[in-house]
């Protein structure tokens, strides 16, 4: 099993290969690729050092499958190529989530509609993924009707540049570039991406259709918020769902309870609820203060977390990866 990592030294692609030894993914051969500049670094993988190739060396050298986290630009560029070439692409990026002809893919929902045809395969954003690992067994149970959703977003989402910003305010330093439009510590941005027409963010809309597409259901209406916050550990969510039929609590902390990669947390008397900072390093999603909404019925909220660069990136990538290979298609 040769695994090529496209982006291996940035935040995500690092996290990727601590996620593929974690999880003891049957590499054989590691293949860390990056842009010319990072070509010839040193990266390590289970106790060993490998060297950084280029991009048309990695294709020469046939992996398996190419695990892309390089943004966007890239992934439209070479992923095409890539596939060409017979590598199964899992790409990070925004670029092909919605493209008609590409699966968007998080495992514990769709990973059984994936084919040997499937090419090049997108992994959800990062604030999707944690909130529809939670409203799946939901949907099934009770059928979603709409979903109203405010996101507390880590700076590790926007990447390294934003963790040096965020630490240089905190020090009272100003030798970093800003990548935000204002400052971040002590402060909290309702602006994540790019604002469009509508007043929405591209994020938000990503949440919007990206929920739509996974959960294979056009009827379930999303609206979100999108936030960026001064923390590092992961993203945290207030989401409020209505359903179509009604449910009991206590019925429902069962049903999350016993789901596989879910991780209920909720005792709010004795302060257990879901945080970044004991998300941080974990695979699973954390939910808690989960309650009925008084104002309407067959409809609750809940409080969702997860480290946002494993769940939301990483460990979802590396999941779809363990999926194509269980079923031979890698």
């Amino acid at each position: 099993m040769k695994v090529a990592v496209v982006g291996a030294t940035g935040l995500v692609g690092s996290e990727i290969l601590k996620v593929l030894a974690e999880r003891n993914f049957p590499v054989t051969e590691l293949i860390p690729v990056a842009s010319e500049r990072s070509v010839g670094k040193q990266v390590e993988f289970k106790g060993k050092q490998y060297t950084v190739v280029g991009f048309d060396d990695a294709i020469k050298m046939q992996p398996n499958v190419a695990i892309f986290s390089a943004g966007g630009g890239t992934s439209l560029e070479l992923a095409p190529k890539f596939a060409a070439a017979g590598i199964t692409v899992v790409d990070n990026s925004s670029a092909w989530r919605m493209d008609e002809t590409k699966k968007l893919i998080v495992p514990e929902i769709n990973a059984h509609t994936l084919t040997l045809e499937d090419k090049i395969i997108a992994n959800p954003n990062c604030s999707t993924i944690q909130m529809v690992v939670v409203m799946n067994p939901l949907h099934k149970k009770y059928k979603i009707k709409r979903v109203v959703v405010s996101t507390y977003q880590s700076v590790t989402g926007t990447g390294k540049a934003a963790v040096d910003q965020l630490f240089a305010e905190r020090e009272g330093r100003t030798d970093v570039p800003a990548v935000y439009p204002h400052k971040i510590d002590l402060n909290v941005l309702p602006h994540i991406d790019v604002f469009l027409d509508n007043g929405y963010t591209k994020e938000e809309m990503k949440m919007v259709n990206e929920t739509k597409k996974i959960m294979m259901d056009d009827s379930i209406q999303v609206t979100a918020t999108t936030v960026r916050i001064p923390t590092i550990g992961g993203h945290s969510e207030s989401v409020n769902i209505e359903f179509e039929n009604d449910f009991d609590v206590e019925e429902m902390k069962q049903i999350l309870a016993e789901e596989e990669g879910i991780i209920l947390q909720d005792d709010p008397k004795n302060a257990i609820y879901p945080m970044p900072i004991t998300a941080h390093g974990k695979d699973e999603v954390f939910v808690g203060r989960i309650r009925r909404d008084f104002t309407q019925p067959n409809t609750v909220n809940m409080w969702i977390v997860a480290d946002n660069l494993r769940k939301g990136a990483a460990t979802n990538a590396v999941q779809i990866c363990e999926a194509l290979a269980k079923n031979g298609l890698i």
